[in-house]
């Protein structure tokens, strides 16, 4: 099961990410749109629930607002009906439930799996178990908010491109839109897609 986070405060960006639309699709919906044949009880956590009525799925608040990424997964965990659960960030557009699929079929003795790509550790498309939660909220009341903070202190799976062999974009799964220059890009990204340019055809699914 997914839980998707459509917080955080958009600053760079000046504008909701979530919203954001891609091809006519507000960016949270299209991730539901991809994720969702695989993962079909997706949670949203956002502090803004009114916003997302229209995607007829279960929104849940931060137990504690304002303390960034770690805060969302602790509320979807707490929200989650399993044990196993794959965490999407809101603000990337082209997320691969095949990906999604394969994490999850790596997390049996681990308590997280994130994927390396690139040498850079991805912890906002990753797989995280409900056992966490007691450990985060530790980390949350004590104000180490940086995800390695957590990732430091529990039994974590780190998986590389060569080790996950799906046959995907990887740099193109996990762009993220924190700018607006990074917004057209995706835009463009879309269209080449759409167009047979790209590369990679994401997978239908969602945080």
């Amino acid at each position: 099961m997914p839980s998707s986070s459509a917080g955080g405060k958009s600053t760079r960006m000046g504008t909701n990410k979530a919203l954001l639309k891609i091809q006519d699709t507000p960016n949270v919906e299209r991730i539901v749109n991809v994720l969702r044949p695989d993962f079909p009880h997706p949670v949203l956590v956002t502090n803004d629930p009114d916003h997302y009525h229209f995607l007829g799925i279960k929104t849940v608040k931060d137990y504690f607002p304002g303390k960034g990424p770690l805060a969302g997964i602790h509320a979807g965990l707490i929200a989650s009906p399993y044990e196993v659960n794959v965490s999407a960030a809101c603000d990337m557009p082209f997320v691969s439930a095949e990906l999604a699929r394969v994490l999850i079929e790596k997390s049996h003795h681990y308590d997280a799996v994130i994927p390396v790509i690139g040498g850079k550790q991805q912890p906002l498309f990753a797989v995280y178990k409900k056992t966490l939660i007691d450990v985060i909220e530790e980390k949350i009341k004590n104000d180490k908010l940086r995800m390695k903070d957590l990732l430091n202190e529990v039994n974590v799976l780190y998986v590389t491109e060569q080790e996950l062999k799906v046959d995907d974009n990887f740099e193109r799964i996990f762009f993220n839109m924190n700018q607006p220059h990074e917004y057209e890009e995706a835009l463009q990204l879309a269209q080449d897609k759409h167009s047979g340019k790209g590369e990679l055809t994401p997978c239908n699914f969602l945080k």
